[in-house]
């Protein structure tokens, strides 16, 4: 889109001002009758080789009339994966899946017995114990399922 030299200058007077993109698109639309895509208005800027300054972020004020009040009691720390299921089965998820899983892990039971596990891409659960012949018991198998379950769906990938 072409603009005059009097109206680079005054895109530019707006930039001085302090205004954002979004201000100098409309204002663009408004004083030049011109219509232009929020890409565009940052490519002319770019163009008229002028930097818009981004304000600051202000730490938040502090009221000190609550400086005298009593302090709050700490907050507990967040429970272990396990720990809000009652159990203390606790599960990982790798950040590299292993071949052939659509999701894999590892994970520590209530007894200290630590196995890796994955779910294949037809929903079948595979657990490899560090002990050979290890078998959780059912609360841990119960604890482990749902804790896997838990996880996955906090990381989206249900």
């Amino acid at each position: 889109m072409e603009f005059s030299d009097t109206q680079k200058d005054v895109i530019k007077q707006w930039v001085g001002e302090g205004c954002n993109l979004a201000e100098i698109q409309r204002r663009i639309a408004s004083e030049f009758g011109k219509t232009m895509t929020y890409m565009d208005v940052r490519f002319l800027i770019v163009d008229l080789d002028v930097a818009i300054e981004e304000p600051e972020e202000k730490a938040p004020e502090v009221d000190d009339s609550t400086a005298t009040a009593t302090p709050a009691s700490p907050e507990p720390p967040p429970p272990a994966p396990g720990d809000s299921l009652g159990g203390s089965v606790t599960v990982e998820i790798d950040r590299l899946m292993r071949p052939g899983a659509l999701v894999s892990g590892s994970v520590v039971f209530s007894d200290g017995v630590t196995a890796t596990w994955m779910l294949d891409q037809q929903g079948r659960l595979g657990i490899d114990p560090s002990q050979p012949g290890y078998r959780p018991s059912d609360a841990d198998n119960e604890a482990f399922v749902q804790t896997l379950q838990a996880e996955i769906e906090k990381r989206g990938m249900r």
